[in-house]
């Protein structure tokens, strides 16, 4: 756990370094007098045509079952091969593709379905196996109907996007930029029609108009309705972070597109560029199960450590007078505020210093039982309240203070990102050691990659390295 709390101190704030300049291209969503604000979250491009698709299935299985209806099968075989048609379905469809690309990929599921289903009609009872014969041809009928719609699928599909290409912007140095959107122009059968090359700064290539501020990137994307962003560059999603998380909360669909020689493996191709989808967002997050986690969690510690947190309430209340509970106000989740919750262990002069001022380890003025629960981070344990009522998460990105908070996103691109996930008691960023007074440039990046990558079990790892850290307290 961390103790980022009253800012007690006249440390100079991370945040008020310089050499940070905002970038040219600027984060979400930002409240500054210089941001600007992409667009609200855009209904989701049409997908891949999923429906057609699963209707050519269901027609193909309907084929399938007909060839057991012919030969006197009982009906309720029929529904068991619809539903393992359906389970045995490709999870995701590629983006534009061919039945022939497909055909090893159909033809090996409804096999699966169809092997299943002899096998589970043998084993319901031996005088009901079907013959290799009915498995054949059944096998056959689907396969034939479902590799013919299919093919309908594909080829109304590719008509659509040859008649109306989705719009896209290549990010990455501009020549490459340049040359990426010139041979992605000159296949329109890819369905993808660049309309712009954002990039740090111009170059004196010919070809689309180089976007190298947030507002004509912001721009672009309503007057041409940008649905696809082209990554071309290695180094663009670390540099460009902020504006991809951006562009893919407005509704894009990210790629990163290797520009030169495949340096990894890809099912899908751009004009003969590899090519492969990146979650820049954080739609892929099952926040169902990280509340359950918390709730779980919090509810239990709670109920265990109540007799410490008593404890230490009595005897703050002896050695420091009364106000055991400190509140402050916090930004958490899409810049919401909340009320944070902790032990008291300094008393600021006024308000403005408990707002403004950054708060560093061993502060003199404690008395040594608070600087204890600070070193210690016993002073945090009451925010295992502020998760059970839901401001906060036992895992996330550590809440600041308003102040810092606008400090921080001005100076360190990347950082107001931090606020797309609910904010937490612990984080990568602190089992890494970021703690206190330490790089706030990194923090976000740390907090970013966590977001970027969450995982159930990611937040049960740093709950558990937390947890040994605590038994080597280092303060912060």
């Amino acid at each position: 756990m961390t103790a980022e709390s009253t800012a007690e101190s006249t440390v100079t704030s991370p945040g008020a370094q310089p050499g940070y300049p905002p970038r040219s291209v600027i984060t979400q969503r930002e409240s500054g007098g210089t941001g600007f604000r992409f667009p609200a979250r855009r209904p989701p491009a049409r997908p891949a045509s999923p429906p057609l698709l699963l209707l050519a299935d269901g027609l193909a299985a309907i084929a399938g079952a007909a060839a057991l209806l012919a030969v006197g099968r009982h009906p309720a075989l029929v529904a068991v091969l619809a539903a393992l048609t359906l389970a045995v379905r490709a999870r995701g469809e590629r983006a534009v593709t061919g039945v022939l690309d497909e055909l090893p990929t159909v033809c090996g599921r409804i096999a699966v379905a169809w092997l299943a289903l002899g096998a589970l009609a043998a084993a319901w009872h031996p005088a009901h196996a079907l013959p290799a014969r009915t498995l054949l041809t059944g096998f056959a009928a689907q396969t034939l109907v479902a590799c013919a719609g299919r093919a309908l699928v594909h080829l109304r599909r590719r008509r659509a996007l040859a008649r109306r290409p989705r719009a896209a912007l290549v990010i990455g140095p501009a020549a490459t930029a340049q040359r990426v959107a010139a041979a992605v122009l000159r296949h329109p059968r890819c369905g993808v029609e660049p309309v712009g090359v954002v990039a740090e700064r111009p170059d004196d290539t010919d070809g689309l108009p180089v976007l190298t501020t947030g507002q004509e990137v912001q721009r672009a994307l309503i007057q041409n309705g940008v649905r696809e962003v082209l990554c071309v560059h290695p180094a663009v999603r670390s540099q460009q972070g902020p504006l991809l998380r951006a562009l893919a909360a407005s509704g894009c669909t990210v790629w990163e597109v290797d520009a030169d020689s495949p340096s990894y493996t890809s099912r899908e191709q751009l004009a003969g560029f590899a090519c492969r989808r990146l979650h820049v967002g954080p739609g892929h997050r099952d926040d169902v199960g990280k509340r359950l986690l918390d709730i779980t969690v919090s509810g239990a510690l709670l109920l265990l450590i109540s007799p410490l947190l008593l404890g230490c309430a009595v005897v703050l209340r002896l050695t420091e007078g009364p106000g055991v509970v400190f509140r402050q106000e916090r930004i958490g989740k899409d810049g919401r505020p909340f009320t944070l919750l902790k032990f008291r262990t300094h008393r600021p002069v006024d308000e403005h210093e408990s707002a403004t001022r950054w708060s560093v380890a061993g502060e003199v003025r404690m008395n040594p039982f608070c600087r204890f629960l600070r070193r210690s981070s016993l002073d945090e344990l009451l925010q295992l309240w502020n998760v059970l009522r839901g401001d906060m998460s036992l895992v996330g990105p550590r809440p600041e203070r308003p102040f810092f908070v606008g400090q921080f996103s001005q100076a360190h691109p990347g950082y107001a990102a931090r606020h797309r996930m609910r904010v937490g008691i612990t984080g990568l960023a602190q089992v890494q050691g970021l703690r206190g007074d330490t790089s706030i440039e990194d923090r976000a990046r740390f907090d970013n990659a966590y977001i970027d990558n969450w995982s159930l079990w990611q937040d049960v790892c740093i709950l558990l390295r937390t947890a040994a850290a605590l038994v080597r307290p280092t303060g912060s």
